[in-house]
């Protein structure tokens, strides 16, 4: 058996992708699950698209839906660009894939269209983009895009007192629901940390590739990780989504 493999956000940064799988040593019976937003930021997004495309044809790969993947799905689908996406790295998407045929167009589509709300293994992990609302899991979730934009999941963990016991009646019921949860979403940039960080049983594994930090790829059973070089120097001539 191999390992499983965590990877997260990468917003257009194929040179990063490319460096943590080195860096990690990934074989091919490694698994490898992608906590989303492949896309938006920096310039190669449909060419990390069609990167992972590939690599899942060879390896088991589990894609996880981003907000920003959303956002590139309802693009190609339909032509919409709205200005809050185009903003936020979406022009840098809608540029990469000029001189892209329509067929090609189309297997990017129905790769968006394939990814996962969420993911559940046997271990009871939970690995999903941004969080869930829901006391009763993300299978209750009322609002889908939750699992693409919560951050409640994330702030709860992050304010929590470290003393708090799990059979406390003040511990977070959304918490005990999983051994551990993997998101992205939030930079961990956010509370001053470059590296994944650990708050109760939540790993955010968004090191801020988007901006000025890293990619990172964590080992989900050991919790060693592998990180990029970061994506300013790796695209020197680029803002990412740096405004």
């Amino acid at each position: 058996m191999g390992r499983t493999l965590v990877i997260g956000d990468i917003h257009g940064g194929l040179k990063a992708l490319q460096q943590v799988l080195e860096r990690a040593d990934v074989r091919e019976n490694d698994q490898l699950i992608f906590l989303g937003d492949y896309v938006d930021g920096w310039s190669e997004s449909s060419q990390v698209i069609r990167f992972l495309i590939e690599l899942s044809e060879k390896q088991d790969c589990i894609f996880i839906k981003g907000n920003h993947d959303a956002w590139t799905e309802d693009w190609l689908n339909s032509g919409n660009e709205p200005d809050v996406w185009l903003f936020n790295g979406g022009k840098s998407t809608v540029e990469s894939y000029a001189g892209y045929s329509p067929e090609d167009r189309n297997i990017h589509l129905e790769f968006f269209q394939r990814m996962k709300n969420y993911y559940i293994d046997e271990q009871n992990y939970l690995f999903i983009h941004a969080g869930y609302s829901s006391m009763h899991g993300p299978e209750k979730e009322v609002y889908s895009s939750n699992y693409r934009w919560d951050r409640t999941l994330w702030e709860t963990a992050v304010a929590m007192d470290k003393k708090l016991e799990k059979n406390s009646e003040l511990y977070p019921k959304r918490l005990l629901l999983y051994k551990e949860i993997f998101i992205g979403h939030t930079p961990t940039l956010h509370i001053g940390s470059k590296t994944p960080v650990n708050k109760a049983n939540i790993w955010n594994l968004d090191t801020g590739a988007a901006f000025t930090g890293a990619l990172s790829i964590m080992d989900i059973d050991t919790k060693e990780f592998w990180q990029s070089d970061v994506l300013p120097s790796l695209y020197p001539n680029e803002n990412g989504r740096n405004g």
